[in-house]
Parts: C-alpha cells; sequence; structure tokens
C-alpha cells in the first residue's frame, strides 16, 4: 500500500459496529432507568431501595463489568473474539431475561433479585468488550485508528441515544399492547417489558454473529486459561501502565455521575417547565413521551435531557476524531478531562433546564476527546498478540471508577441530595411539628421518628409548610444546597485526575512505547 493510499475499513470493521450498536441500544435502555426503577421514591413500580443500595448496586455492577475484562480479555486472544461474543451475548441475553422477572417469583427479595440479575449481564459484558475492541484493534492501524475509534465511538452514542427514547415508548405507551404486555405507565408490568425488550435487541445481536468474519488475535491457540490469566496479572503490574489505569480511574469516577446520578439529581431538582412548554407543539403522542406530568407540573422526563449527551457525540464525534487525528492521544484526554470536569459541575450546579443543557455540551465534547481516545491509546501501545489483552485493561478505570464513584455517589446523595431525605430533614429540623418528634439526627432513623417514609416526604412537607411542590423544593434547595455538596467532590477528582494526566503525559515523551 502507498503511503498516500487511505487504508480501507472493512466490511469486519462495519458488522462489528452494528453489533455494538444493537449492544449499546439494549444496555441504555436499561441503563438510563436503572437509577428511577432502583430508588425513586415517587415512581409507583420501582423497588423504592435507598440510594445506599443503589450505590452497593452500581459498585458491583462496575465491578464484573470493567474489572472482569481484565482477565476476559486475554481469554477472548486465546479462545477466539467470535467464539467469546457468542458466550457473552447468551449470557448477557440471560440477564436482561433475569431483571425482568425474577422479581415477580417471590421468593428472594427485590434487592437481591436485582442484584444477581444485574451481575449475569454484567459479566456477559465483561466478555462482550474486550471481544468487540480486541477484534477491532488488530483490524485497524496507526493511519485510521483514530477516524476508526471515532466512528466506533459515534456509533456507541447512536444506540446510547436511541436507548433513551426507547423507555418513554414502553414505559408510556404499554397500555397499547393487549394482552400479556398490558401494562399501566411505570407499573411491575410496564417495567418488565421495558426490560424484556433488552433481551430481544440482544437477540438480534447472535443472528449477525453468523455474518461475522472472525479476527484473528495472533495468541497462542494452544495456551492454558491459567497461562493467559498469569501473563494478564504480569502485564498489568507494569507500574506505568498502572499509573495510567489510576488516574483514568479518577476521571471515570466523576464522569459516571452524569449517567448513574444525574438522573436522579434531575428528577429531584431540575426545573424543566420552560422546556415541556415548548415541547407542547409536538403531537401529543411524541409530547407524552418526553413529557411526564409531576407534582412540580409538566416536566421533561430526564432520559430525554441526558440523551443531549448522546446527541452531541452523534453530531461531532466523528469530526473531532478527525481533527485530533494528528494530536497525542494523551494531550487529547487532557484537554477533554478538563472541558468534561467543568461541564460536569455546570450541568449539576443549576436548577435551569437550559443551564443543563449548556452543561451536557461542554461534558460531551471533553468526552468526545477522552473516550475514543482512551481505546485508541491502549490499542496502539498493545504489543502484538496482546490486543484483546490491552482492550481489557482499558476498563479497569471505568470498573474502579465507577465503584469508587457509586459508593461515594450513594453516601452523598442518600445524605445532601436525595429531595425526599432533605424534606424529611427540613421537617425534623425547621417545623414544630418535626421538632417535637426529638430526631437524634441520624438519616437512618429519620422516617421511623417522623412516621414518614420516603415516598410520602414530599407531600408531608407541603402540607406542614402550606406550600406547593415548587416552592417546597426551592425551600430545600436554598436551605441544603444540594448541588455543592453533590458535585464538588466529584469535581475535585476530576482536576486532580487532570493534573496527573499532565505529569503523566510530560513523562512519556522519554518513553517511547508509551509516547502515543
Amino acid at each position: 500500500m502507498s503511503t498516500t493510499e487511505k487504508p480501507r475499513l472493512g466490511r469486519t470493521f462495519w458488522t462489528l459496529n452494528v453489533i455494538e450498536m444493537w449492544e449499546r441500544l439494549a444496555f441504555y435502555n436499561l441503563r438510563v432507568m436503572a437509577p428511577i426503577y432502583i430508588m425513586q421514591a415517587d415512581d409507583p413500580g420501582g423497588l423504592h431501595l435507598t440510594a445506599a443500595d443503589k450505590g452497593t448496586i452500581y459498585a458491583w455492577w462496575a465491578v464484573f463489568q470493567s474489572i472482569l475484562p481484565v482477565f476476559t480479555g486475554g481469554l477472548a486472544d486465546r479462545f477466539g473474539y467470535k467464539r467469546t461474543l457468542t458466550f457473552a451475548l447468551s449470557l448477557m441475553m440471560v440477564g436482561y431475561l433475569m431483571i425482568a422477572l425474577l422479581r415477580d417469583l417471590g421468593f428472594i427479595s427485590n434487592f437481591w433479585a436485582l442484584f444477581i440479575s444485574i451481575m449475569t449481564l454484567a459479566t456477559g459484558t465483561a466478555f462482550f468488550k474486550p471481544s468487540i475492541q480486541g477484534s477491532l484493534a488488530n483490524i485497524l492501524t496507526r493511519a485510521n485508528s483514530s477516524v476508526g475509534w471515532g466512528i466506533f465511538y459515534w456509533v456507541v452514542n447512536v444506540g446510547a441515544f436511541i436507548g433513551h427514547f426507547l423507555p418513554s415508548l414502553f414505559l408510556v405507551y404499554s397500555t397499547a399492547f393487549p394482552g400479556p404486555f398490558y401494562a399501566e405507565s411505570h407499573s411491575k408490568e410496564a417495567w418488565r417489558n421495558l426490560f424484556l425488550a433488552s433481551a430481544v435487541f440482544t437477540s438480534f445481536n447472535l443472528m449477525l454473529l453468523f455474518f461475522l468474519k472472525d479476527t484473528p488475535s495472533g495468541a497462542s491457540a494452544t495456551e492454558s486459561p491459567l497461562s493467559v490469566l498469569a501473563r494478564t496479572v504480569r502485564n498489568i503490574f507494569e507500574p506505568r501502565l498502572l499509573a495510567w489505569i489510576a488516574i483514568m480511574s479518577c476521571f471515570w469516577l466523576m464522569m459516571y455521575q452524569l449517567w448513574d446520578l444525574q438522573p436522579n439529581f434531575i428528577s429531584d431538582w431540575l426545573d424543566s417547565r420552560p422546556a415541556a412548554e415548548l415541547l407542547r407543539r409536538l403531537p401529543d403522542w411524541a409530547y407524552n413521551s418526553m413529557v411526564g406530568d409531576t407534582p412540580r407540573g409538566p416536566m421533561v422526563r430526564q432520559q430525554v435531557l441526558l440523551s443531549f449527551n448522546a446527541l452531541f457525540i452523534i453530531l461531532g464525534v466523528i469530526g473531532m476524531a478527525w481533527l485530533t487525528r494528528k494530536m497525542r492521544t494523551l494531550e487529547a484526554m487532557l484537554i477533554g478531562m478538563l472541558m468534561a470536569t467543568g461541564g460536569i459541575v455546570l450541568a449539576g450546579w443549576t436548577m435551569n433546564v437550559w443551564l443543563l443543557i449548556a452543561g451536557i455540551l461542554l461534558f460531551s465534547l471533553g468526552e468526545m476527546l477522552t473516550g475514543p481516545k482512551k481505546s485508541e491509546y491502549l490499542g496502539l501501545i498493545a504489543p502484538p498478540g496482546k490486543k484483546g489483552l490491552y482492550l481489557g485493561y482499558v476498563n479497569i478505570p471505568v470498573g474502579v471508577g465507577v465503584y469508587a464513584g457509586s459508593e461515594l455517589a450513594g453516601y452523598v446523595y442518600g445524605h445532601y441530595g436525595e429531595k425526599a431525605v432533605l424534606a424529611l430533614r427540613y421537617l425534623a429540623e425547621k417545623t414544630p411539628w418535626g421538632q417535637s418528634k426529638q430526631w437524634d439526627g441520624s438519616i437512618a432513623t429519620l422516617q421511623e421518628t417522623l412516621g414518614v417514609t420516603r415516598m410520602q416526604a414530599m407531600d408531608k412537607l407541603v402540607e406542614v409548610t402550606g406550600l406547593d411542590h415548587v416552592q417546597a423544593t426551592q425551600l430545600l434547595w436554598d436551605t441544603y444546597s444540594p448541588h455543592a455538596h453533590v458535585w464538588l467532590p466529584f469535581a475535585a477528582v476530576g482536576i486532580v485526575a487532570a493534573v496527573a494526566l499532565w505529569i503523566f503525559g510530560r513523562m512519556a515523551r522519554k518513553w517511547q512505547d508509551m509516547n502515543a
């Protein structure tokens, strides 16, 4: 091939991208609604678990989904990417079916039913990620890797964008389907239908595998699984690689909170009535899928607002990949970190819907630089025969970051951010009715002391204070400043990560094998 000829991406590249799109569509159909399903106090068909319960589930979800690829990446190299994808997708489909059905069997608590189901799904994802990313890394070259990974990230967000809107259709219009799929909006049955849809989407990928040509990994086909495990552990203890993983773990600790914590924050605090009023011009079916009635009036659904993240990336990520194709990956990631940190603060620092969208735009620009480049970086520095192994390592920062971030978010939001909890605190601390109950100051005893559940908290506050729900929400915001208590700790972690990456990037100029 001449140096002026543009490398072709080829049929296998595009087949892998279609598989990734369906997988992300199924995943985000679940993920964008999971925070509401797990803990939102005012959702009628949800599980009504606590913020701490949600934090525990998300933490272990991250461990299974993002730490296991450290080991499954080497197995994907050894046993073949196509074979590993078949196993992974089958296990993921079982996980979605368990989420949909296990709750109704009645022999296990809601927490453990969801926990076991999510861990099954996450284990399947742990085999899926390094398999598909290892396949891509083996067919991309330095000449086309920036654009190739940019296209891959674009496809990821096409699936994510569609996945943000499907829940509205399944949860709002379940009544349109007679028979066994009949459900009232946000009832247990509507949630079941939502999760069953993810299982169906995953089944499409199993059919697509018939058309996928396997990509040789270059790894030994006779190496034992124990030898693969030993090689995996040996490679990861390279000090410079560990430093990069630690830096990126801090970044993803902050990054994931836009997706995992912001849904609850938006549902609790954001005033999106101005945007909902603009959407009244749409046909009724579209308006009802994007706007929901709340005690504070019509509000744009949180998943619709967060879909701007995927939309912005769809519009810009390929162009950003082209613009940064000659930039060092470490420099691009540093710029992305700073932009994403600013975006997450702006998005969480307001009750104004337009400022939220501006924050999501800034966050998305940062993600366009950091997200694809992290995979490109490890793909470029990975030795031959170890692409899947190194692309398994790329998930470690996500796993470590999301584990720590979920535990932190569970505590911080459960104590200082959740509106229902702050309503109970206000009743106990600021009203004569609550002060007579002699609360001991512990969040764990709030409901028992007041005799009011989290689900009843806002209605009780409205009753005691004589305010309406809009005024009561503003009162809690002004009194307890949930935006500062929730988002400043995560922003601080993002800034530390950016400074550390700047130092790492300067040192990497001296390392030929790590300077990419």
